[in-house]
Formats: structure tokens, C-alpha cells, sequence
């Protein structure tokens, strides 16, 4: 695939829009309309030709967030530990599935209930009102030790009852932790069941003794033993009725199993195209957040490669390789590697991975990643934006200047991007900054008629301010926000 690199373009007077999954809104719907024309009471403010109004607020850091063909906002709590319905109109809030008793969500931590995939025949009569959720649980049937997996259930939905029943767990024993879950779900057009897997912050942090598995892959005596150790750093593919393994995934390895594609940091972002192109963000580890194009059995570098592989600004520094001194023994640094951890350039790994369409926050080596005004939340202050959700804009959308387009959220960057594909969708022209707030923004839905922007926010956490320092105030946080062209 060619390479291309990031050039941000003027900020346009309209802002990129995408039609939603699925559903009709009900006669006279479109957003927002309490007294003053919100579901919350708050007055509307402009920003770069749209208004901007308050929703929901209230919401235990919002993940996942779908509009629903009943007209609702379908929304997981991660924290909260539920799936939650939204009226768009007034911000009414029903519980559609509480999980508090099975779910589990460890403070500050990138556990709970995350991913959230409605089926398409959805309230059709077809008899599939189907629902699917991903959420953390403790696999332990001892109460002394919690041990976290995460698991894929499939629920009916009752709309008498406004409610989420019958249970089918369609995978089970699927790692979990407390970083980098990734855990996008999507019900993709093939009829297959997409998810993705972080690399459960590996080789970093907290975890830096832990190996780095998004390269590895499965073996044949894993997958009859249904051991999914290897299952991190991956995308999913699996059948919805039962959640085993298709017949036509990719053999890696010399073995068929759930993986379709592989070698993800932290891919927070999936979405379809009209034509069923399967767009990916990844979050890189202080430069090259990627956007990729997924193909079957491919391969995109992490950790050998952050981006492009062109040795700017990444190392690969094996941490839990450390010898003769044990990485049990050292003290984990960002910045500082000591001698005995294994370091290795990009072009000195020879495997063969798809580069990304795009990179974000790309720099040249000798970056000086420490900046004065962060001090211990240097981090913030580091190049990466850390993409969080990827929607995709049809060539259909009422707005014809944003049509083919990718619409992209953003954490400590506090901002919402429009990302322009050029014609067929594998390239991006251009980048537009949309949006910036003190806020983290984390997920998008649009209304069926393209005129309503819903945007989910976190409930807590650090961003970048006005001025590029770290901020721990939110502007909206745990909150739904919706933008509409004035």
C-alpha cells in the first residue's frame, strides 16, 4: 500500500455528519427537543456553523453508542456497568441490561461493559431481535481472587419491556485487564461478527513484564482447548448465531481460528464502508496513532513497527526480554531504557505487515517528548492524540461536501476529526480538525437523516487544554452532546 502523510487542512464552515446504524427517526425527530430545545434544559451554543446542545448527562463513562431503529441512542456504560437507552428528544434514560451483578469494572481502568453490535433485522418481525455485548468478568469461582476475562453474549430484545433477556454467550475466557481492551463490536455486512482485542497494555506501565502477544498467533491445540491467550492484539471475526469460528477466516500459522487480522496496539476504532471496506484506528505509543484498512489475514507490525516503518521516533523495547537482569528487577521508564532490555529498530524487524492510510502525530527521531509544562503527566503533551472511535460517511449522506468521508474521535486530544477519502475509499486526501473542547471525546452516532451529530464523552481522565497542558476538568463529562447544522 503507498504511503501518505498527514497534512491538516483549513477547518471547513460545515462539519462532517454520518448516518447512523440503521433505523428510521420517528415523525418530527431529529434531536434534542426540550423547552429549549434540548433534552437537558442546557441552551445551545454555535461552534463553526453548528449548534452544539446538551443530551444526556449523568452517564458512567459512555462507550459505545449506536442509534437504534426505535429511535433511541443505544448507549454501554463502561463504569456503570450497563447498556442504556436514550431518548434523543428530551434525554430521557432507561436501563436496557444491567450488568452490576456480573460485569466487572476496576476504577479508572478500561474494564466494564464496552462493546455494543445491534443486528440489522433488529425489530423487523424477522425474529432476530438480537442484541450483542462484550463485557469484563471475573472468571474465578473463588471470591478471594478475581480473575478478569472478558466474554461476547448475545441477548433478545423485548420491546414491550424496553429490556435485554435470554442470554446466549456466544465466546467466554477472552483476556481482559486493565489497559488496552480495544473492544469495538460490530455486526459487519458479510453477517459476521467483528471485535477487537488490545494488547492488554503489554511491555508498558504497569504490565511492562508482560510479553507482547499481538504477534503471536494461535496454535491448533489452543483453539481445541479454547485458550484464547493469543487472541491479543487481534480482530475478531466470528459467527453470530453461536460465536464460532467461519469457515472462510484466514489459517495463520497453519491454523484457522477467530482472528482475522492482527498486530493492533490498541484499536479502539472498526467501521464498514458501503462497500464493506473495514476501516481501523490504532492508537500508537507516544507518535503514529494509524488509520488502517483491514483485509483478510493481514498483519499491521505492533509492536516491530508503530506506523510506518521508517525508524523515526520508535524503538521496540522488549521490557519483559531483560537480561541478565530480570525486568522484575527494574523500574518501568517511558523515556529511559536500561541496557539489558533487547531494543530493535523498525527496519530491523523483516516481517511482512500492511503500512497504514494515514498516521497521526508522526515525528522525527531525537522528538523531545518531555515538555516542562506536563511534569509526571508528560504523556498528555506527547504527539498522540489517542483515536478512539472511526465512523464512516457514506457518498449517499445529505451533506455532499462531507460524503466519503471518515469521522474520527479523539481522547487527550480533545478533538473530533474529518478524515476526506479519495475516490474508492483507500486513501485519505484530506484532514480537518473539527471540533476541540476540554473534553474526551469517545464515540459518535448519527441520526438517519444525517442532520444530528451524537457525540458520548468520558466521565473522567486527563486531555490537553486551550493552551496543550494536561487538564483534568471536563467540560461535558459523562455526557451525550449532539451537533446540528445551524
Amino acid at each position: 500500500m503507498r504511503r501518505t502523510r498527514l497534512i491538516l487542512a483549513a477547518i471547513p464552515a460545515a462539519l462532517v455528519l454520518n448516518i447512523a446504524q440503521g433505523g428510521v427517526f420517528p415523525a418530527g425527530a431529529g434531536g434534542p427537543t426540550g423547552g429549549d430545545g434540548t433534552g437537558t434544559g442546557t441552551s445551545a451554543t454555535t461552534l463553526n456553523g453548528f449548534t452544539k446542545q446538551v443530551v444526556a448527562t449523568g452517564l458512567a463513562d459512555p462507550y459505545e453508542i449506536i442509534w437504534g431503529p426505535d429511535g433511541f441512542l443505544w448507549v454501554t456504560e463502561k463504569s456503570g456497568k450497563k447498556v442504556t437507552r436514550v431518548d434523543p428528544r428530551t434525554g430521557a434514560k432507561s436501563t436496557a441490561l444491567d450488568l452490576t451483578e456480573k460485569a466487572v469494572h476496576t476504577e479508572g481502568a478500561q474494564d466494564g461493559v464496552l462493546g455494543l453490535a445491534l443486528h440489522p433485522d433488529l425489530l423487523k418481525d424477522e425474529g432476530r431481535d438480537y442484541v450483542y455485548v462484550s463485557y469484563t468478568y471475573d472468571s474465578n469461582t473463588s471470591p478471594a481472587e478475581v480473575d478478569q476475562r472478558l466474554r461476547i453474549d448475545r441477548y433478545t430484545y423485548d420491546s414491550g419491556t424496553g429490556t435485554l433477556g435470554e442470554p446466549k454467550n456466544l465466546i467466554s475466557g477472552l483476556a481482559s485487564g486493565s489497559d488496552h481492551q480495544s473492544a469495538r463490536l460490530r455486526h459487519g455486512p458479510d453477517g459476521k461478527l467483528y471485535y477487537t482485542i488490545g494488547d492488554q497494555g503489554a511491555n508498558q506501565l504497569q504490565h511492562y513484564c508482560e510479553p507482547n502477544r499481538a504477534q503471536r498467533l494461535p496454535t491448533k491445540e489452543e483453539i481445541e482447548s479454547k485458550d484464547w491467550i493469543a487472541y491479543r492484539g487481534k480482530t475478531l471475526r466470528l459467527n453470530p448465531e453461536d460465536g464460532s469460528i467461519p469457515a472462510d477466516n484466514p489459517v495463520l500459522g497453519g491454523v484457522r481460528s477467530h482472528v482475522w487480522a492482527y498486530g493492533f496496539r490498541n484499536s479502539q476504532g472498526l467501521d464498514f464502508g458501503t462497500d464493506g471496506t473495514l476501516y481501523n484506528t490504532d492508537q500508537g505509543p507516544k507518535t503514529d496513532d494509524e488509520v488502517n484498512i483491514l483485509t483478510k489475514g493481514t498483519n499491521y507490525g505492533w509492536p516491530h513497527v508503530a506506523g510506518y516503518r521508517d525508524d523515526k521516533a520508535y524503538t521496540f523495547s522488549e521490557w519483559s526480554a531483560s537480561a541478565p537482569t530480570p525486568c522484575a528487577d527494574l523500574t518501568f521508564n517511558d523515556l529511559e531504557v536500561p541496557e539489558s532490555v533487547p531494543q530493535q529498530k523498525e527496519t530491523d524487524w523483516k516481517g511482512r505487515f500492511t503500512e497504514p492510510v494515514r498516521t497521526f502525530g508522526t515525528v522525527d527521531s531525537g522528538f523531545d517528548f518531555s515538555d516542562p509544562k506536563c511534569g509526571e503527566l508528560a504523556y498528555i503533551c506527547w504527539p498522540s492524540l489517542a483515536n478512539s472511535s472511526i465512523t464512516y460517511y457514506p457518498g449517499t449522506g445529505g451533506i455532499a461536501e462531507w460524503r466519503d468521508s471518515l469521522l474520527m474521535t479523539t481522547l487527550k486530544d480533545g478533538s473530533v476529526y474529518q478524515l476526506k477519502l479519495t475516490d474508492g475509499g483507500q486513501e485519505i486526501a484530506a484532514v480537518n480538525r473539527l471540533w476541540k473542547a476540554q473534553n474526551r471525546y469517545r464515540d459518535i452516532a448519527l441520526s438517519p437523516d444525517g442532520e444530528s451529530v451524537y457525540v458520548a464523552t468520558d466521565s473522567a481522565g486527563n486531555v490537553r487544554d486551550a493552551n496543550g497542558a494536561p487538564a483534568t476538568e471536563l467540560e461535558n463529562p459523562g455526557s451525550i452532546l449532539v451537533f446540528r447544522q445551524k
